[in-house]
């Protein structure tokens, strides 16, 4: 099994920025890559941005591209959402997922059915 825990979000005035993070533990070396969801109210969950495990591929939301960065530590198996230029339609419960699965696509990284593993989420509030 693998644990995840995200950190870092809160309330943030349109323009800012946050960054998130999710510690994994446990069969780290089971993992294949990790992303990050997210979930706003009365709506559907919806991939935001995705990283192999070696950090070489990233795949992203075009709603999020040239604003948003994943990153990954290795070393911390920990992994990071750098959030810039938010707006108030970025106001969602972020939460980060972790997959055992082989993908080598947008589509199977972008799909929340191929990960197995999830965090419990984190408040991210923007205000206009």
């Amino acid at each position: 099994q693998v644990q995840l825990v995200e950190s870092g979000g809160g309330l943030v005035q349109a323009g800012g920025s946050l960054r998130l993070s999710c510690a994994a533990s446990g069969r780290t070396f089971t993992i294949y890559h990790m992303g990050w969801f997210r979930q706003a109210p009365g709506k559907e969950r919806e991939f935001v941005e995705a990283i192999s495990w070696s950090g070489s591929s990233t795949y992203y939301a075009d709603s999020v591209k040239g604003r948003f960065t994943i990153s990954r530590d290795n070393a911390k198996n920990t992994v990071y959402l750098q959030m810039n230029s938010l707006k108030p339609e970025d106001t969602a419960v972020y939460y980060c997922a972790a997959s055992s699965n082989y993908c080598s696509s947008y589509g199977c990284y972008a799909t929340a059915g191929r990960y197995n593993y999830w965090g419990q989420g984190t408040q991210v509030t923007v205000s206009a």
